[in-house]
């Protein structure tokens, strides 16, 4: 139950500008669980991350502990990660294989892998007249509402009606094609170990900073400039390899402020948005080649320069979801409070692809995503400042003007005008389903 009484959501929210009540509330959060994170399509994780019967992955949707697993038939469910008799959470560890059944820890009720019940000690001499007999649904462990698999990426719905998972997704649809069709054998693997970052703000600052055009060149300026001056003194001795991680990170310096603002932003209905542009590290080296010429083995010329040519940055799936399918990132966003978020860093290999192209991509992984870089301790800093001071009372809204007035609307989409890639236009769309998801 609510505590406290929630201010009018419609005043929270104005075209340009959002209160400052939307990232410090603790109210409105419990509010957010219930009417977005607990309603809306939520990535659970990848279909190879339990690749045998048994195995499970737990996940956070919304306030709700959950369980992927793979049953016997292959099938994946996600399940509620709590046991119907006392409470006990099914599943104590992150991951692992459970066997051929799930075995409360407390009390011995076993249950199937789909969650039907399997068992209950003392069934006969315990359980005989009440409610909880071995063929009463109140036995079974609760499924999610409903499960969808695209491509191989698990989403789960706790909400029984809503739109599928095609529909929500819409073009943002994109993020997961793009990062398939770029593998020879059209499918990728997660690979197995993720980074896991706790920020201590809200999770919107995080949704809105993807999309953000206009901080790369600032907040990660000086980083930029130390890569790009040893990139110039590797790439005078011709060591093109070495140079490449070192561009890496230089194209934080190199990629000015003017060059982002000639990339778009596509924003979409549900709050999902495409950036455009991808920063060009796409070598000639003999690596690329020789995947390029796998590539065109498997898919043709024609097609093959359709996939490579796909102008795709950044891909935003609200509210939870960052995904750069060029270099098979993806993030996945679980608020733990108001204050207090979760983000699971995924990497993903291509099938079929060479080494050398799966080390390049796990370089940036390293090096831009990994919990331990300058890129992300930047940004981290950031959201960490920006929630005490939206917590303080220097001021009760926040901006979201940059170019706004200007965005072009067309058949339900609102993108960025010509050179203004850097608008804040994905943070006036992202709050504009916010204030739609929150009204009901």
């Amino acid at each position: 139950m609510l505590r406290e009484s929630i201010p009018d959501l419609r005043t929270m929210v104005e075209p340009d500008r959002v209160r400052r009540q939307v990232y410090t509330s603790a109210e409105i959060f419990e509010l957010e669980m219930q009417r977005i994170h607990e309603r809306v399509w939520i990535y659970c994780g990848h279909e190879t991350q339990v690749p045998k019967a048994g195995d499970y992955y737990t996940v956070q949707i919304g306030c709700q502990p959950m369980i992927m697993v793979r049953g016997p038939d292959g099938k994946i469910s996600v399940l509620y990660n709590r046991c119907p008799h006392r409470g006990n959470m099914i599943a104590g560890d992150r991951k692992g294989n459970t066997g051929e059944f799930f075995r409360c820890s407390y009390h011995a009720w076993q249950f199937h892998l789909d969650g039907k019940l399997k068992n209950i000690p003392m069934m006969e001499s315990g359980y005989a007249g009440t409610r909880y007999e071995k063929d009463k649904s109140d036995c079974n462990m609760k499924h999610a509402a409903r499960v969808e698999n695209y491509r191989g990426f698990v989403f789960a719905s706790l909400a029984k009606d809503g739109p599928t998972l095609k529909e929500f997704l819409g073009q943002a649809i994109v993020a997961f094609d793009d990062m398939c069709d770029r593998a020879p054998d059209g499918e990728v693997e997660v690979v197995p170990n993720c980074f896991r970052v706790i920020q201590h703000s809200n999770w919107k600052l995080f949704m809105e900073n993807q999309i953000d055009a206009l901080h790369p060149s600032v907040t990660h300026q000086s980083t930029g400039r130390a890569a790009h001056e040893v990139e110039k003194e590797i790439a005078k001795q011709a060591k093109a390899g070495e140079a490449l991680s070192y561009h890496m990170l230089s194209a934080f310096a190199t990629v000015t402020i003017d060059k982002w603002d000639h990339f778009q932003t596509i924003n979409y209905p549900y709050g999902h948005c495409i950036l455009t542009g991808y920063m060009g590290l796409r070598p000639q080296d003999p690596d690329t080649l020789a995947y390029d010429k796998i590539m065109i083995q498997k898919y043709g010329q024609k097609r093959f320069e359709e996939i490579v040519g796909v102008n795709i940055h950044h891909v935003l799936v609200y509210p939870g979801l960052s995904v750069q399918s060029p270099l098979q990132q993806l993030r996945a966003v679980r608020p733990l409070g108001v204050d207090r978020t979760l983000t699971e860093i995924w990497h993903f290999r291509l099938k079929g692809a060479p080494e050398a192209i799966y080390r390049r991509s796990l370089a940036y992984y390293n090096l831009v995503n990994s919990p331990a870089t300058l890129i992300n301790a930047d940004d981290l800093e950031n959201f960490w400042k920006c929630h005490q001071g939206l917590a303080s009372d220097g001021g009760d809204w926040v901006s979201f003007a940059r170019h706004h007035g200007h965005d072009i609307e067309q058949d339900g989409q609102v993108s960025s005008a010509p050179n203004m890639g850097t608008s804040e236009a994905p943070m006036r769309n992202q709050m504009k389903a916010w204030a739609e998801y929150m009204r009901g």
